[in-house]
């Protein structure tokens, strides 16, 4: 029975030599000249004014990517409901559902918008 994993055994071994063989031959061939200004971290063409672990970040746009993230997803749950309806025999409990999560998502957007949260100033 482990004669059948043989093959896939083979060619865990054949990739991990080929991607150690490629790091070896890259650290032997790459350019060894390090320098201050490569070393530097940059971020978006500024110049890193102080250190980065002792630096002051807004977190407010870490925010909005979530609630984007959030909305965006929970939004896609409105495409299957909507093709679903669309078919006759289809309950009142089925929009009585999506009306309840389409509420609880109002109130969730309303909650962000009165805590600040959408505010860009």
């Amino acid at each position: 029975m482990l004669l059948a994993y043989l093959p896939v055994l083979i060619l865990i071994g054949f990739v991990s030599l080929v991607v150690f063989a490629v790091l070896f031959v890259s650290s032997l061939l790459r350019p060894q000249n390090p320098y201050e200004d490569k070393l530097k971290p940059w971020e978006c063409g500024l110049e890193p004014i102080g250190e980065a672990s002792k630096g002051q970040m807004r977190i407010h746009f870490f925010i909005v990517a979530i609630l984007f993230i959030i909305f965006d997803v929970e939004s896609l749950f409105l495409f299957p409901w909507a093709v679903i309806l669309n078919e006759p025999g289809i309950s009142a409990f089925l929009l009585v559902e999506m009306v309840i999560f389409i509420v609880v998502l109002a109130i969730g957007l309303v909650y962000a918008w009165v805590k600040g949260a959408l505010d860009w100033v």
